[in-house]
């Protein structure tokens, strides 16, 4: 279980400053969306707090700053999922999946029959099992996508960064997808922070969503609170209507002009 604290962040790339004054806390085992439109910063917010593009402020991890961490305490602490993975060439499914267990080897670096279950089981709960030894050069891009989805589940960092994972997948396969997110967030206590640009999902599973636009932080609070037609016709653009699950979770409904 782990806590994550941003402090202020600003990021970019070169000289283009891409989000600004990020702050944000999400207690253990909370669910975090990150929202906003095309552009807004979601994917670069996440990059940020992993350490992978340059930035100002501070990002903790159970009141540690990531960035003192040594490389493999932080790959123990924060795992990150890509919306467009670097997929290394020439390894299967299974491979690749066990990749995630390496912050957890012994110097020897072999993996034990734990780490083989960890792995299996979760092939078999994304519906990978068939592909399992399959290259990972002849998947399907959803298929690729669930691969990269269980290699980050199989690191069983504190903090789970979830760019986009649901990108390619159909409702079915993203929906066992969350589910699965969801059931190891309550049995191991792991965090999560994902971006998505499906606000009915991001709103049926997250507790938390930040709204950005334009780098910065608009709105944050429940679904309820944040996903407003008002919030949505401003942020957005868009036309909509905002309906309602049997349990009250937001159904965000497109209305044709």
């Amino acid at each position: 279980m782990s806590t994550l604290e941003v402090h202020e962040l600003s990021a970019g790339y070169r000289r283009s400053t891409v989000l600004s004054d990020v702050s944000t806390t999400v207690d253990n085992g909370g669910w975090l969306g990150i929202i906003g439109p095309n552009g807004s910063g979601k994917s670069t917010l996440l990059k940020a707090v992993a350490g992978l593009v340059r930035h100002h402020g501070r990002v903790l991890v159970d009141g540690r700053p990531l960035a003192s961490l040594r490389r493999r305490e932080r790959a123990q602490a924060v795992g990150y999922a890509p919306q467009i993975p670097q997929l290394p060439i020439g390894l299967t499914v299974t491979d690749y999946v066990l990749l995630g267990r390496t912050p957890h080897l012994g110097v020897l670096g072999r993996e034990g029959p734990a780490d083989l279950d960890v792995v299996g089981a979760l092939l078999e709960r994304l519906d990978l099992t068939r592909l399992a030894d399959r290259a990972l050069s002849t998947l399907s891009g959803g298929e690729r996508q669930r691969a990269v989805l269980a290699r980050a589940l199989a690191q069983r960092a504190g903090v789970l960064l979830l760019d986009e994972p649901t990108t390619g997948l159909d409702v079915g396969h993203a929906q066992a997808l969350l589910d699965l997110v969801d059931e190891l967030r309550r049995e191991l206590g792991t965090t999560v922070v994902m971006t998505l640009h499906d606000l009915t999902l991001a709103a049926q599973y997250a507790e938390r969503l930040l709204l950005l636009d334009a780098g910065r932080v608009v709105a944050e609070g429940t679904p309820a609170e944040v996903l407003t037609p008002t919030a949505l016709a401003e942020r957005y653009t868009a036309r909509v209507a905002v309906l309602h699950t049997p349990d009250g979770s937001p159904v965000i409904a497109p209305i044709r002009a």
